[in-house]
């Protein structure tokens, strides 16, 4: 819902740098035409587009914590990596080895007729089919005329589907056979953790993290981290339903990732192809997980290989998108020294290109290991089973406690994971590798060694976590929760307590927002829509909008997606509020962006569902509380965006300003938050996608609308309710894209 996006401009397409301004010393002579200012500087600076060596930094997803890919105009989850400073998305020009375009007054007075003329005919526009449609359109929701109900027919479909899977040819002879290789697979690979035993399974983690990391002292905490989480998941009872996410976990990130190479391979080495696969992995990128469950479903029935292909289908663009970038990035230099040595395609590719690119590749292998962990777990609703079940299960039964024992190993599983393979992404800029027993090949033997002798010894003491050492957390937890929701939901003094805070903010902005868009006619939204998306890209952006929106009414669930729509836009607004505020305080303050850091990587790490335990136990079940989740998995993707998009301006621009006097607050907005403008959009971008991810997650608890539709059609069978449900979110997802997402121009004569 890849995954932050990017404006869409692609990779190497500079703007031709212009003049610097330099500052006039004092006392020197000025130079012809510059006028004379004491106040702050008015040169606005334009960072140019990211050269495709900016490609995108390791972010910290999860599952949709979003790594952008710069000049590309998507955006994918993404999980940075903890501790190291990372950032969740290259910014727009904020890449090292750019020039900055300046632009001069000169050249801003001369454009200002043009935007205004611009900006009065649209207003002209607006403002005659605003009359035009209250005349022949009337007012009032959507008209029922103008619906098709497309229920009934999938439900027709569905039951076609269940009366035919045994004995129609497409079943028997295609797609019988991909379910039963993916349950088999699946069940193999459980079998094997289980025949390894909680020793060889404890065993296998910690030394596969260990040499992924070096065997050396980071190494060592890395495996520490490793032990911590596999320890902790057999203490909660939680290690028969661990071992089934991981397995589900292995065979869908080989297949995503198997996939995704070759689709990267296809789109690095063919420009025809990129073209072709961009908006398809536009598209597929701003979907929320909850719509890719829904044709699998429909077409294998609940299970696990509804749950692996949904999980490959939607992991795999992260891999095809950084694999693509790596390959295009390729040292030139480098390329034509392999073509001067008489290196044929094949040769270039191996030797040279795919080495180049491994970084970028393991990035990719990141990112597809902390989207599939996100989606094995929401893949719970169509019966995948593991901790995903147990977590929907107990929030189904507001049990606070039961859900927080299962939500903690997705949390430190996500956590192992993303530190392995970031710790082996390190590692690649060693400068040459070393040798010894520790190292290369003999270390994998050793860590091999080390696993077998774990399982031999997990045969004589039993391969079950012993009973003995479990711990069950759910009483206390619930009985917390009790204290909590009679001591600080109502009647604390000054601050009022949850549930107060709860109630005036759906009555205060959900409840108005909600009225007033319903409120509005129906062709005067998609007007709005139109007229927006017009203003941010193309006539082609402004239709797809408009048409996305329409579609939705014409499904007949137009009130529901205006409900779910104000949902979004009132977790947006506080998402950028204090995203923006915060990541303006950590660009500035380096001592708040270092007690900030680890907190986001453990906040970016977390799988949407897991956002919902902590926020139903505070607020209990209504859409404020799924909003709350909402706003808290965004957050982190806004934070670091801005933080990096305003540390990264133009350092000139800044010396300009103070050697014009500028004040701290005049420097900010007046230099940096203008500069930082492209970032600003991707952090709006951003905040869409992961706000509509989680929202729709919130039907769960109480969020209703949309989400509450899909969630009803996946549990209880009802595969037209849900479809209907699942492709208007798909709609919505689209429109707020396209509005947010900005889209470059072609001049005349381009």
């Amino acid at each position: 819902m890849s995954s932050t996006t990017a404006p869409k401009q692609g990779p190497g397409k500079k703007r031709p740098p212009t003049a610097r301004p330099v500052p006039q010393q004092s006392g020197a002579p000025e130079s012809p035409g510059t006028a004379v200012n004491d106040g702050p500087p008015t040169t606005v600076v334009r960072p140019p587009s990211p050269t495709p060596a900016d490609g995108p930094e390791p972010t910290r997803a999860a599952p949709r914590s979003r790594t952008t890919e710069a000049g590309t105009g998507t955006g994918t989850e993404a999980s940075p990596r903890a501790g190291a400073g990372t950032t969740t998305g290259k910014a727009p020009g904020a890449g090292a080895g750019t020039t900055p375009a300046t632009e001069t007054p000169a050249g801003t007075a001369a454009r200002r007729p043009a935007r205004l003329l611009r900006g009065v005919g649209a207003g002209l526009l607006v403002a005659v089919a605003g009359v035009a449609g209250a005349l022949l359109l009337g007012g009032g929701a959507w008209p029922a005329g103008l619906t098709v109900d497309i229920s009934g027919p999938l439900d027709d479909a569905n039951r076609w589907v269940l009366d035919n899977r045994d004995t129609h040819p497409l079943f028997l002879y295609f797609l019988l056979h991909l379910s039963n290789t993916a349950t088999d697979a699946v069940d193999a690979v459980y079998q094997v953790l289980a025949a390894m035993g909680w020793p060889g399974v404890l065993a296998a983690g910690v030394l596969l993290a260990w040499r992924a990391a070096g065997f050396d002292r980071r190494g060592a905490r890395v495996a520490a981290v490793a032990f911590g989480a596999f320890a902790v998941c057999g203490v909660l009872g939680m290690w028969d339903a661990t071992l089934l996410t991981l397995a589900l976990m292995v065979v869908a990130v080989a297949v995503a990732a198997l996939l995704g190479v070759l689709i990267g391979l296809a789109a690095g080495l063919s420009d025809r192809v990129d073209r072709v696969l961009r908006p398809v992995l536009d598209t597929m990128q701003v979907l929320p997980a909850f719509a890719y469950l829904l044709p699998f479903v429909l077409v294998f029935g609940t299970g696990t290989p509804a749950a692996l292909f949904c999980t490959v289908i939607y992991a795999a663009p992260p891999m095809a998108r950084l694999t693509a970038l790596g390959l295009r990035s390729a040292d030139p230099g480098v390329l034509e020294a392999a073509v001067s040595l008489g290196a044929n395609g094949r040769q270039r590719l191996w030797t040279a290109r795919l080495p180049l690119a491994r970084r970028q590749m393991l990035l990719g292998l990141n990112q597809t290991i902390m989207m599939a962990l996100s989606m094995v777990v929401i893949a719970a609703l169509v019966g995948a089973g593991g901790l995903g079940e147990e977590v929907y299960s107990a929030l189904s039964t507001v049990d606070v406690g039961k859900a927080l024992a299962a939500g903690i190993p997705i949390v430190l599983i996500a956590v192992w994971l993303d530190r392995t393979t970031a710790a082996a992404g390190d590692r690649l800029g060693d400068a040459a590798p070393r040798r010894g027993l520790l190292h290369g090949r003999s270390a994998w033997a050793l860590a091999l060694g080390g696993t077998l002798a774990a399982t031999l010894a997990g045969l004589a003491l039993g391969t079950a976590w012993p009973r003995g050492w479990t711990y069950d957390i759910s009483s206390p937890v619930n009985r917390a929760q009790d204290w909590v929701v009679d001591n600080l939901s109502t009647g604390v003094p000054l601050v009022g307590g949850t549930q107060v805070w709860s109630d005036a903010f759906t009555v205060g902005l959900l409840n108005p927002l909600r009225d007033g868009l319903q409120w509005l006619p129906w062709w005067a939204l998609l007007l709005a829509v139109a007229v927006l998306a017009r203003l941010v890209g193309t006539w082609t952006t402004a239709l797809t909008a408009t048409a996305a929106l329409a579609a939705t009414g014409v499904l007949g669930v137009w009130t529901k997606s205006l409900d779910t729509l104000s949902q979004v836009l009132a977790a947006l607004a506080v998402t950028l509020v204090a995203g923006v505020l915060t990541g303006v305080a950590c660009a500035r303050v380096r001592g708040v962006e270092r007690w900030l850091r680890p907190v986001l990587d453990t906040l970016q790490t977390m799988p949407q569902f897991v956002y919902l335990i902590p926020v139903v136990a505070l607020f209990g079940v209504s859409r404020a509380a799924a909003i709350i989740a909402a706003v808290v998995y965004a957050l982190p993707a806004v934070i670091r965006i801005t933080t990096q998009g305003v540390r990264e301006v133009d350092p000139a621009a800044l010396e300009a300003a103070r050697s014009m006097g500028a004040s701290t607050r005049q420097q900010l907005f007046q230099v940096q938050l203008p500069l930082a403008r492209p970032a600003l959009k991707l952090a709006v971008n951003q905040g869409v996608v992961l706000v509509l991810a989680v929202v729709v997650v919130g039907g769960l608890v109480g969020g209703g609308a949309l989400g509450y539709d899909v969630v009803k059609g996946l549990s209880r069978g009802e595969m037209g309710l849900g479809m209907t449900a699942g492709l208007a979110i798909v709609c919505l997802g689209l429109v707020l894209d396209r509005v947010t997402q900005p889209t470059a121009r072609k001049k005349p004569g381009a």
